[in-house]
């Protein structure tokens, strides 16, 4: 199946967890200090907080999720406390005919062709008209990268977990 390049995540769900995200969760202003909790959200969507079990994480942002955690232990276990919630690294994949292949860090703002300049570019063998887009959810948009370095309306934008194959050109 392909798709427009539009096609995807918007601004509001790329800030909200999704299912294998990473998550930080730090407890302070206590009497004594505890270690940062950080779990990979799991197939469920929930991650689970010591003293108050299971939370659900997938489709919150950090400030929401924040919040949840704060009203699940304040006043029930703790008066005072501090709930600080941050994503961990937020990765993509760059696979395929290109110089340095593998994950890469999300930094915001990526799209196909920036993408496969942060891994290395492509090799001798690239072929630049059928790169595949994959995102997270399963969809697959195919990419012309000669036409997107021409028109940035044809390179679509890369969100955290998504994949991008680059194949082998047949001579």
């Amino acid at each position: 199946m392909t798709g427009s390049p539009s096609t995807g995540y918007t601004v509001a769900e790329v800030a909200r967890f999704h299912v294998g995200d990473t998550v930080i969760v730090t407890l302070s202003g206590l009497p004594t200090d505890i270690l940062p909790h950080q779990e990979p959200i799991k197939e469920d969507g929930t991650i689970t907080m010591p003293d108050i079990g299971h939370v659900q994480a997938v489709g919150k942002t950090a400030g929401e999720l924040q919040n949840e955690i704060y009203n699940l232990y304040v006043p029930k276990l703790y008066r005072h406390l501090t709930v600080t919630v941050n994503p961990g690294d937020r990765v993509y994949y760059v696979t395929g005919e290109v110089k340095q292949p593998g994950r890469q860090l999300y930094a915001g703002q990526m799209t196909v062709t920036k993408a496969i300049t942060t891994a290395g570019d492509f090799t001798d063998f690239a072929n630049h008209r059928k790169v595949w887009l994959i995102r997270a959810n399963g969809q697959r948009i195919k990419v012309n990268c000669n036409e997107a370095l021409r028109d940035s309306s044809k390179d679509p934008q890369v969100y955290p977990n998504d994949q991008i194959q680059v194949p082998r050109k047949i001579w």
